[in-house]
């Protein structure tokens, strides 16, 4: 069942407060903002917990491409596109770092709110990994915060090739209305994404899980279905395999429904 209430204009700098069940399928209306994907309508992003095992994802490579100011300035070629996003300070630059077993791949500062550009990464010269610039950082100018905004909707409502965005969470917090906003944004859009709780290594593991279980339940509220989730951490790796596994998961999905 999906749940819909009087929905404003994605476009819009207000986050809607809307969501529907199946969000990491491609669904017609998504389809119609992707029109590259257009063949692609029958499949739906894999959940973790429910999915056979492809092949494991191995990064043997993995360089920087460009930093672009706007949607328009990204790669022109149809390589597809894993998105990391959060709030600032969430560990962002850390976990993709981590991901490509790549240290000083994403840079990271002290000073949170430091990615200000859509930053591209060629990983294994098959796909990107794109770092975007985080939001709700209180500090920066309202001019930023809103350029930042504008970047970020026009990059995840605009760029055809996004696969998969994977929203970041800090896992020692409580649901955050920001966090929320933007996630319940997502799912009126249409917009195929994951959530990725971060620094799991800062609470014990069955504090870390309860967590993480709390907060999803927590989008119950509206959600017939939940999306998926990693915990994760990029001091001791937990949770690389897994997420690696599921962009692995995602890109035979859609080779295969190529080859059909």
């Amino acid at each position: 069942e999906i749940r819909e209430e009087n929905l404003s204009d994605p476009s819009e700098k207000t986050f809607c407060n809307v969501a529907e069940s199946r969000l990491f399928c491609v669904s017609l209306q998504l389809i119609c903002k992707r029109p590259s994907v257009l063949q692609y309508i029958n499949i739906m992003w894999p959940s973790p917990s429910d999915t056979p095992k492809f092949r494991n994802m191995i990064i043997k490579k993995s360089e920087f491409s460009i930093s672009s100011p706007s949607v328009v300035r990204c790669p022109e070629d149809n390589k597809l596109e894993f998105a990391f996003i959060g709030r600032s300070n969430v560990g962002k630059s850390s976990l993709i770092n981590m991901l490509c077993n790549h240290k000083g791949l994403a840079k990271t500062s002290a000073k949170p709110g430091k990615t200000l550009l859509i930053n591209h990464f060629i990983i294994n010269n098959e796909w990107y990994l794109v770092d975007l610039p985080g939001y709700g950082y209180a500090t920066t100018s309202k001019t930023m915060r809103n350029k930042l905004e504008q970047m970020i909707a026009q990059y995840v409502l605009q760029r055809r090739q996004l696969a998969n965005l994977f929203v970041l969470i800090d896992i020692r917090h409580d649901q955050q209305l920001i966090d929320r906003e933007f996630i319940d944004w997502l799912g009126e859009s249409n917009v195929p994404f994951s959530i990725i709780f971060t620094k799991a290594d800062k609470l014990s593991g069955g504090r870390a899980k309860s967590n993480a279980l709390q907060w999803m339940k927590k989008l119950e509220d509206r959600w017939a279905e939940l999306p998926p989730y990693f915990i994760t951490s990029s001091e001791d790796k937990t949770g690389r395999e897994e997420v690696l596994d599921y962009i692995e998961e995602i890109i035979q999905g859609i080779e295969n429904q190529e080859a059909e």
